[in-house]
This record gives structure tokens, C-alpha cells and sequence, in this order.
């Protein structure tokens, strides 16, 4: 008997794949897919687990295209039992969110839509609007994402205004408070005026209006109003009616007529075409919408209810119990309504029905959550309509094999050769892909202060960029870290790869013919396609090509290069103001004996300004960490001769 190839892919070994299959228990518990390099390409959950797993390998069973592509290449399945299938979500969620499968990615984060954070890692949180959920400080809380970023913008302006709240990242003075403290605006947080813990109180109340419980804190600030006037304190009673009154402003035109107007509940519906499904999730609460969240899903990854229920599920993991509606309508019945009804009950301590309603009112509330769905779908469809013309006209322009999907660009910044600094951005399916963007601080020692080299520039940050893949030309697909698949088997890393299918140049002739020198001596201009794009004439060159390209300025393909180019002009003139700035803080300090420059980002750190640390006193430089009695005292004497 031969032994089975254990690298082998499963659906390539009958015989394994049935002895592993046999293995599985039929009972609630979660799986997880690894592939020949151990690597976890997905986690799944089930009531069953034996059938979930066996449903992937029946050849009767259809399949997406996306989980075809990785039943393909599973080699090893592990499962964990539980003891109920509300126990397997969670547990599915925590190991998602440890493992971040790529297989597992559904909802799309194409910063389109707004998220409010609140920084919970401080002892003092900040409150504002962003389009990244940042996954370094897991105590931040991400509430959103909310489809009307102008309404989001005017309920923070209101809440920042009836209560006193942080104003600035960064404290204005460093021994007294800010105009907005005068102003009743900052309770003094830069001077720590008021505790940590009573701070937090206030946000917390704040918290609650961006949950969908703004109601519930009406009710809350109306019982501590009638505490306040009971007890003969008219000023904070005042004040507590002030920011009823605000509140009350924020949904004072949102009304949603339903028969039970006590019942909280989530609505949520979609619209999807062949690629994109676009998903709406109204709260509404007390009869009153208080929230419309919106979110993106690749229309392949399952049907209308798998991708309903998947979007559920990640967005209650990512809420608090209080946050979970009493009742939840959707468009579609959910493949697993039972095990996520069970799972949020256990959470929030109360049943929590799912409907999907087929009649009166609440069908007719599905309805219209679907059409705020299909217009989201319509403007998806035209900016992809937009994008596939510009990519289609610049692949004509420049006569290539295929749809330039990833597109990089490059440019310099400087002033006469001081702070020397490049940018790559990279836009995917002609969308900004800022996650991917990197900048350069020029590192040729001839590049110096009155004396700027472009050509040079270019060359080095090229050869960084490339390097990985020096000497490999020819050799096959490339696959991420310069990992080259002989076989052109498309796997999740060869989908990931960062090798570019253009590379845009800012410049002219000189600039693309200093790229080009370097690709040469790397053996890897034949694989890559490289332009340029010169600024007054908006005209494209080509290598080894004495004459621009025929070209419109204004046709669809260059006006693509025309945003690339000045997206990364953009990035490159930002980062050398950075570098510009922090230089010249740091100018001074330089001249200070036994100051380096570890410890001048301490003391730059802890004063902010080198205003703030020429009127520091002896004691108050020895506070900053690493700064001894006399360090202090040279510091000290030094801005004081």
C-alpha cells in the first residue's frame, strides 16, 4: 500500500480526504482549512461540523469561484468541538480575528464610509471621525461605519458642543488650559483638571448617542435633571437641559412609523449585481431612525442570506450587548438564523428574534432599506463603470497584454537637494490603495543641501523597491516576497503580490532613462512596464522612445496617470514637510553637548516645543526620563547664557 502524499491537496487525494472526513465529528464546533505551507486559509463554523466540511468536496455541491480557488488547495482540516453553536461563533470570531484568514475576508473596507472612534486606550479619549479601523490598541472602540458622512459630521459637532469634551490631540500650552476651556468646551483635560474616571463617564454618555441609544440617554440625563432641581443645584440642572435640547435636535426630523414604536430593531437588506453586493443596516429605535450603517461584500463569497448573515455576525461581534436590538428584520432567510438568534440572546441577556417579513409594515420597511441599498449599488457600479474605461483606455495607450490592475508611482521632493525624500503610491483597480503606499528618505550621500540629483534619486528608491526580485527575471509568476510560482497556479499570496503592472514615473526622458539603467543592470526590465508622465504637457514617454505618445491630455487613460502622478507628488511633498519640520526642531537642540537625539525626542515628546523647553526650569528638564541634573543644567544653560 503506498502512503498518501500528505502535501498533496485533498480533492488530488480521495482516499485521504475520506479517512479525514470520517474523522470529523457530526457535532457544533468550528474547522479550519490549512494549506501545504500551514498557513490557515479559512475558519468556518457549524451546528454539523462532518457535513459543513463534506459540502465543500461534493462535486454536486456548486461553489463560488473565490471558495473553489481554495478548496483547491486545502491539505490539512482541524476542527474544535464545542457544546452549542452559539459557543462555535464566538469562538469562530476570536480565532478570524487572531488568524485574519485570507479566505475569510467578506466585508470590504474601501474607506468609502466614515467610522466615529473613540480612543478608550487613554486615560483621557479623544472622539473623531476616520476611514481606517486601526487594529493596534484593541481597547478603542470603532462605532459605524455610517453611510451620511455630513450627518456624522453634524452629530459630533453637537455633541462636542453640549458636552465638554477633549478638543485637540495635542495640548496648546503646557502649563495652562486653551480658550475652550474658558469656554465651558474641554473640562481641561491638557492640565488634567478634572479625574480620569469622571472624564470617562461623560464619554461614555457620549458613546451611547453613536450606539443608536441616544433615546436611552435622554431618559438617563432627564432623571439626573430632576436630581439636580430637587436638590436646589439650578446651574447643572441648566445645563443638563441644554444638552437634552441638543440631543433631541439630532433626530428631530427622523421618523419611522411602525406599529410598535417600544421595540428597538435592526433592518437590514442588500443589492448585489455579479460583483459587488452593497449592504444597508438601519437602527431604529423608539420608532426613530437613528442610525443607517453601510457596508461592502464581494457578490461571489455566498448567497443573498450567507452574506446578510456573515455581515451580522461581524458587525454584533464588533458592538456591545446593549447595542443588540430586541429584533432584527432581513431581507433574506439566513442560512444559520437559529445559531446567531441563540448567540446574541446569550449576549444580551434577552431573546432576540430574527424576522424575515413578508407583509405590512415591516416588509414594507425591508423595501426601503432595499432601495437605499440599490442606489449605494448604482454609484458602485458607476465609479467601477468610470475606473474599467480609464484602465481599458490607458491599456490601448500603452498597447498592454492586460488591464493594468496594480499601477505605481513615483516622484521626488526636495528644496535645492536638503531632506531628499521619494514616494510609491499605488492605486488598485484605479482606486488609491493607501495601506500600500511607502515613502523614501534619499540615502546617496551626493544628494546633499545645494546639490539635487532626480536621476539619482529615482535610481536608488527603484533598486530598494525591486531588490527582492533582482536577478529573477523570466523566471515565472512572481508571487509576494519575490516567490515565483512555475506551476501559474493562482493562490491567495500570487493574489496578493505586490509586483506592479505598470510603474509611472514622475518626469521626462531623463527620469524614465534613469529607471530604466537600473532595471537593466537588476534583469528586470523585460517583465516590468515602466512610463513616464512629464508635468507640462501632460505627455508620455516610453523607453527608449525619443517622442511622447499621440495623447489627449484629457482622455480617460491619462487622466488615470494624471491622478496617480499627483497623488504621488502629494505624498512625496508632505512627507519632505514632515522631514523639513522635524529638522528644524530639532536644529537647536543639536547644538547642545551630550544631547542626542534619542533624548531630544524625549524631551521634544514631553515639552512638545522648543519654546517650552527654553522656558523650563532646571527641575522641570530633569522630569523628562534620561535627563539627569546635568544634562538639565547644560540644557538649561544653553538657552540661558
Amino acid at each position: 500500500m503506498v502512503n498518501s502524499d500528505k502535501t498533496l491537496p485533498l480533492v488530488k487525494d480521495s482516499q485521504r480526504l475520506e479517512s479525514r472526513l470520517q474523522e470529523i465529528p457530526s457535532e457544533p464546533g468550528v474547522y479550519l482549512m490549512r494549506d501545504d505551507n500551514d498557513r490557515i486559509l479559512y475558519i468556518g463554523k457549524s451546528k454539523k461540523l462532518r457535513s459543513r466540511v463534506r459540502s465543500y468536496f461534493r462535486q454536486s455541491q456548486p461553489l463560488s469561484e473565490r471558495i473553489a480557488m481554495m478548496v483547491r488547495q486545502v491539505v490539512e482540516i482541524e476542527f474544535i468541538v464545542t457544546d452549542t453553536e452559539a459557543e462555535a461563533l464566538a469562538l469562530e470570531a476570536n480565532l478570524v480575528k487572531q488568524h485574519q484568514p485570507y479566505f475569510n475576508v467578506l466585508l470590504k473596507d474601501d474607506k468609502k464610509y466614515p467610522y466615529i472612534c473613540i480612543t478608550w486606550s487613554e486615560d483621557y479619549p479623544r472622539i473623531f471621525i476616520t476611514r481606517k479601523r486601526r487594529r493596534g490598541k484593541p481597547n478603542d472602540r470603532y462605532y459605524g461605519p455610517f453611510v451620511d458622512a455630513g450627518a456624522l459630521r453634524r452629530s459630533l459637532h453637537v455633541v462636542k458642543r453640549v458636552f465638554p469634551v477633549r478638543q485637540r490631540p495635542q495640548p496648546l500650552f503646557k502649563n495652562r488650559p486653551c480658550l475652550n476651556y474658558d469656554l465651558g468646551r474641554c473640562p481641561g483635560v491638557c492640565q488634567q483638571l478634572i479625574k480620569p474616571e469622571d472624564y470617562r463617564q461623560t464619554m461614555q454618555k457620549i458613546a451611547m448617542v453613536f450606539q443608536g441609544r441616544a433615546g436611552e440617554l435622554i431618559e438617563l440625563l432627564r432623571g439626573n435633571m430632576e436630581q439636580a432641581a430637587e436638590s436646589l443645584n439650578f446651574e447643572q440642572a441648566a445645563r443638563i437641559r441644554d444638552q437634552i435640547a441638543g440631543l433631541e435636535s439630532l433626530n428631530a426630523d427622523q421618523k419611522v412609523s411602525l406599529p410598535d414604536d417600544t421595540v428597538s430593531r435592526d433592518a437590514i437588506a442588500l443589492a448585489a449585481d455579479n460583483q459587488h453586493a452593497c449592504i444597508q443596516l438601519f437602527q431604529i429605535r423608539a420608532g426613530r431612525l437613528v442610525g443607517r450603517l453601510g457596508f461592502f461584500a464581494d457578490a461571489q463569497s455566498g448567497t443573498p442570506g450567507a452574506i446578510l448573515q456573515r455581515v451580522l455576525e461581524e458587525h454584533y461581534q464588533a458592538a456591545e450587548s446593549m447595542e443588540i436590538p430586541a429584533e432584527i428584520l432581513v431581507q433574506h432567510q439566513l442560512p444559520e438564523e437559529e445559531m446567531l438568534a441563540q448567540y446574541l440572546s446569550q449576549r444580551k441577556k434577552v431573546k432576540v428574534r430574527i424576522l424575515t417579513p413578508l407583509r405590512q409594515a415591516k416588509a414594507e420597511l425591508i423595501e426601503m432599506v432595499q432601495r437605499n441599498a440599490n442606489y449605494e449599488l448604482e454609484r458602485t457600479q458607476r465609479f467601477a463603470r468610470s475606473n474599467f474605461q480609464a484602465m481599458q483606455d490607458l491599456t490601448n495607450i500603452l498597447d498592454l497584454p492586460d488591464l493594468p490592475r496594480r499601477i505605481e508611482g513615483y516622484d521626488i521632493s526636495h528644496i535645492q537637494g536638503a531632506n531628499a525624500v521619494a514616494s510609491q503610491v499605488v492605486f488598485i483597480d484605479g482606486t488609491p490603495a493607501k495601506q500600500y503606499y511607502r515613502h523614501y528618505k534619499i540615502k546617496n550621500p551626493k544628494v546633499t543641501i545645494g546639490h539635487s540629483d532626480d536621476f539619482a534619486s529615482l535610481a536608488e528608491v527603484i533598486r530598494r523597491r525591486f531588490r527582492q526580485y533582482e536577478g529573477r527575471g523570466g523566471e515565472g509568476e512572481r508571487g509576494r516576497g519575490g516567490e515565483f510560482d512555475s506551476q501559474l497556479l493562482i493562490s491567495p499570496i500570487s493574489s496578493q503580490s505586490d509586483w506592479p503592472d505598470l510603474v509611472m514615473i514622475d518626469g521626462g526622458k531623463g527620469q524614465l532613462s534613469a529607471v530604466i539603467a537600473v532595471l537593466q543592470e537588476m534583469n528586470l526590465l523585460e517583465d516590468l512596464r515602466v512610463v513616464s508622465l512629464a508635468k507640462q504637457r501632460e505627455e508620455i514617454f516610453l523607453p527608449g522612445e525619443s517622442l511622447p505618445l499621440p495623447t489627449d491630455s484629457e482622455q480617460p487613460g491619462v487622466q488615470l496617470l494624471r491622478r496617480l502622478r499627483d497623488e504621488a507628488h502629494r505624498f512625496a511633498v508632505s512627507f519632505h514637510r514632515q522631514q523639513r519640520s522635524d529638522k528644524l526642531r530639532r536644529s537647536r537642540l543639536d547644538e547642545i553637548p551630550g544631547l542626542g537625539f534619542h533624548r531630544q525626542k524625549q524631551l521634544l515628546a514631553y515639552f512638545h516645543s522648543i519654546e517650552y523647553i527654553r522656558e523650563a526650569s532646571v527641575k522641570q528638564l530633569t522630569e523628562v526620563a534620561g535627563i539627569g541634573p546635568r544634562l538639565a543644567a547644560e540644557i538649561y544653560n544653553y538657552f540661558h547664557p
